[in-house]
This record gives structure tokens, sequence and C-alpha cells, in this order.
């Protein structure tokens, strides 16, 4: 059976009238939310530790911001857009004893819920807002009078029964009734989230686009011509799929590419690597991948930030590098400055 989509008609607005909105946090997800809900004339404010660089940042666009435990008790609704990692620690400091009866406390990822880092009282509404996007990519499109597909999830509804109302009016308020809203649940949200960050749209793909671009410099071949097939071009596919389908990409590209990609393309991604990613998901399922971030980042994230290192440094990164800057018809986009304003 096809999801319901719920679209503007499906929302109102009105079930945010007379509440605050207090956002914990102006990172990517947080800052987004609430300068698009501030632009649908809702009252956000924001809670910050005292000395996050964030705050003159929220202050400069018209924010009123508060401690974060001032901000939680000030809030009808409650958004916790803070790291997942760190989202529990700051729970129990900072917002469990500042909630009331009756009070919403929305998330705009499942993790914290899920995996048992937050425990909320019963008498409170536990809801997420989940745009399929970053959070950039969120307040540009509202911006354009476009919306991001959002995930809404209902975990607990107490009370008033009014915790879909309110959920869908956030959604609304950020511009997802836009571009369609779907129900989950947390734990499908969650699952499936980090399943196709990990296998698939981050973490199948980089390393897919990095073995091929190493494969043909090993075997001889310039890197420029390397980064053009493996990487630059990746966009146009993607977008091609994006638009029409796999169907519809490979109805535009060659009969040789498309032969290529039906008889070459299973021997690559096969069903080992099928087996490979079914681990992947039941570690997702049974918290071990949890268990495992949550203790790298208490410990600082070593190896996390040596990773991350090793692959800005790669070989395709000083390519990439050169390449884009001889190419000005490409947007730039400067993310990590973007995301460090709101840190």
């Amino acid at each position: 059976m096809p999801a319901k989509i719920y679209t503007d008609k499906d929302a109102d607005l009105g079930e945010l009238k007379d509440k605050t909105l207090a956002v914990i946090g102006f990172g990517s997800q947080g800052h987004a939310h609430a300068m698009n809900l501030k632009d649908s004339g809702a009252n956000v404010i924001i809670g910050l530790t005292p000395k996050s660089k964030s705050r003159a940042v929220a202050e400069d666009y018209g924010f009123k911001v508060y401690d974060t435990e001032e901000a939680a008790a000030k809030g009808d609704v409650i958004m916790m857009a803070v790291p997942d990692t760190k989202c529990g620690a700051i729970y129990e400091k900072s917002i469990k004893d500042n909630l009331n009866k009756g009070d919403t406390l929305l998330f705009s990822h499942g993790f914290p819920i899920h995996y048992g880092t937050v425990t909320p009282p019963e008498e409170v509404n536990v809801v997420m807002v989940a745009p399929k996007g970053p959070g950039h990519t969120v307040r540009t499109q509202f911006l354009e009078g476009k919306g991001v597909p959002t995930l809404i999830a209902i975990h607990q509804d107490p009370g008033r029964k009014n915790a879909k109302r309110i959920a869908l009016a956030w959604a609304k308020g950020i511009g997802g009734t836009r571009a369609g809203v779907f129900q989950t649940t947390f734990p499908e949200e969650t699952e499936t989230d980090l399943f196709g960050e990990q296998a698939v749209l981050c973490g199948g793909v980089s390393a897919l686009i990095t073995a091929g671009f190493e494969v043909l410099v090993e075997a001889g071949y310039q890197p420029e011509m390397a980064y053009f097939e493996c990487l630059h071009e990746m966009k146009l596919i993607v977008d091609m799929i994006n638009e029409s389908g796999i169907s519809g990409m490979r109805f535009s590209i060659s009969e040789t590419a498309e032969y290529g990609d039906v008889t070459v393309g299973p021997k690559i991604i096969d069903a080992s690597t099928k087996k490979r990613m079914q681990k992947v998901l039941e570690r997702i399922q049974n918290g071990k991948f949890a268990k495992e971030w949550i203790k790298e980042d208490a410990e600082g994230q070593p190896n996390f930030k040596q990773m991350r290192k090793d692959g800005e440094t790669h070989q395709i990164e000083k390519v990439g590098k050169r390449l884009r800057g001889t190419m000005p018809w490409l947007k730039k986009h400067d993310l990590k400055g973007a995301q460090a304003a709101y840190h």
C-alpha cells in the first residue's frame, strides 16, 4: 500500500500559534529549522551553551538566545538539534528537568530515542521531523519557495493527542509539506538512514569513486582523466537517476554505456557485496554501530579524525581541487565555512 503523502493542506501552522519553539543548537539542521520557522511566523528562540560560538551568529539573525536550560524551560516545543553522540548528556544536564507536562520534544533524527540515549518522561509528546537533506539545502530550498521531502514520526502522544498535528505544523513551517511529508517510525528512520549513509550514499559512493580513481591511476592513466571519469561525471548520472529513475538514466546514455552498465555493474556490486551490506544493516539494527560511534566520540574521535585526514589528503582531492578551479560554471559552496559558522 503506497504511503500517504501529506502536503500543505494537511498541516496547520496554527498548531504552533502562541507556542514558543526552542531550538537547542544552531548547527546544520538547527539553523535551517529555526530560520525557516521564523520566516513562517513562528516564535522561535535558540538554546546554546554560554561559550558557544553560535550565540553571536544566532543573535545576528535576530533570534533571542538563552542558555540551554532556560530555553528548554521557556519552550513549548523543544527541538534537540545537537549531535547524536552529545544528545544524551545534553538532555540529562539541561533539558530533562525543564520539561513540563504537555510539552513536545522534537528530533530531526531517531538515533537518541531508538538507541536509548534519551528517555523522555511519559507526559510529553515525542516526535520527529526529519528533512531528507542537509540543513543548508533545507534553507536554500525554502528561500526559493520549494521544500525538501520530510519524514515525521510519533514516539509518544499522551494527553491531548496533538503530537501529529504539531509535527505536521513544524514540517510545514520548514517547507517540508511543499515537497511532501511521509510518516514513519523512529526505528525505521534511524536504521534506513544509517544504512543509506554507510552502504550507499556516502560510504558506498565515496569508496567506489576512490577505488575507480585508484585503479585507473595505478594502470598508468592521467589522474585528470581518472577524476573526470570516476568523480566529475558522477553528478551527471545521479542527476538523471534523480529526475527519471535508473531506467530513465539508461535511456539517456549511449547503448555502449548501457550495455556496460547492465553487464559489468552486477560483477562489481555482486552477491558478496550485498551480503556485506546485510552485515552493515545487522550492526545498525542490533545497536553495535551506535555503541561503537558513541565510544569513539567519548574517546575524542582519534580513529575518526585520522580517517578524515587520510581522506582529505588523498590524491583525488588534490587533483579535484585543481580541476574545479578551472570550471567557473560550477557553483562554489563553502560548505566547511558555512558549517563552522553555525557551531
